[in-house]
């Protein structure tokens, strides 16, 4: 995994709009779309801001959710809403093209089944999606896939549900559909990240973020989030 450090959050947003664009105007180019899979947090809006800026073929654009709290449309616990916010400059752009994990279900097994069947129609069988972008929990965990939790098991679909976790179910990608992706880009931001940071780069299997594929992974991290760290 290739690693590089910025001096604040802004900073790294910034880098990583960059490097969305880019991947995706190449992928455009070479197979006609590009597939992104979006994670939450505060410095992943800034990043969409700063995308909505750069110079993409925005009509060969996928974008898909990572993971997503069972909660009523337009919550702000939502990152659906975050999402949305952070590219309605650029939203008509993409109509048709933002494919939201349709948390909002009565049943949400059938629901988490659908989205594995949408990520299949746009990626292939089995998917392959171009960028996954992931975040670094404080106690290790990635996507929604938390320390304990059954769905860290799960090889038998690129979907599933996790228990309750901070007061919400979640619905979040699996580890077969993350490390099948062509490229995994963290963004690591914040003091209350270096513990586990640490254990990242060390390779530490212990944590959820650990079985993560980093043979085609960049990792960009601010100075708060690296501040304790031996490797950098």
């Amino acid at each position: 995994m290739r690693i590089e450090v910025f001096d604040n959050a802004d900073l790294v947003a910034q880098k990583a709009a960059s490097i969305v664009a880019e991947e995706a105007r190449h992928a455009i180019a070479l197979r006609g779309r590009f597939i992104l899979a979006l994670s939450g947090g505060k410095t992943p809006w800034k990043m969409l801001h700063a995308l909505a800026g750069e110079d993409i073929p925005w009509e060969g654009m996928h974008i898909l959710q990572v993971d997503e709290r069972l909660a009523p449309v337009g919550d702000p616990d939502r990152n659906l809403t975050h999402l949305q916010e952070s590219l309605a400059g650029i939203a008509p752009l993409l109509a048709g093209r933002i494919h939201a994990m349709k948390v909002e279900e009565i049943d949400s097994e059938e629901a988490a089944e659908s989205y594995a069947q949408t990520i299949r129609d746009i990626a292939g069988t089995p998917a392959v999606i171009d960028l996954v972008h992931l975040g670094l929990g404080p106690d290790g965990h990635t996507a929604s896939l938390v320390p304990g939790d059954p769905v860290l098991d799960r090889k038998d679909t690129d979907v599933a549900l996790s228990g309750i976790y901070q007061g919400r179910r979640r619905m979040t990608l699996t580890f077969p559909a993350i490390n099948r992706a062509r490229r995994i880009l963290w963004l690591v931001t914040g003091s209350g990240k270096s513990e586990m940071l640490q254990r990242l780069l060390d390779g530490d299997t212990t944590i959820p973020a650990g079985l993560v594929n980093q043979d085609h992974a960049l990792l960009l991290a601010d100075l708060a989030a690296v501040y304790v760290t031996k490797q950098l």
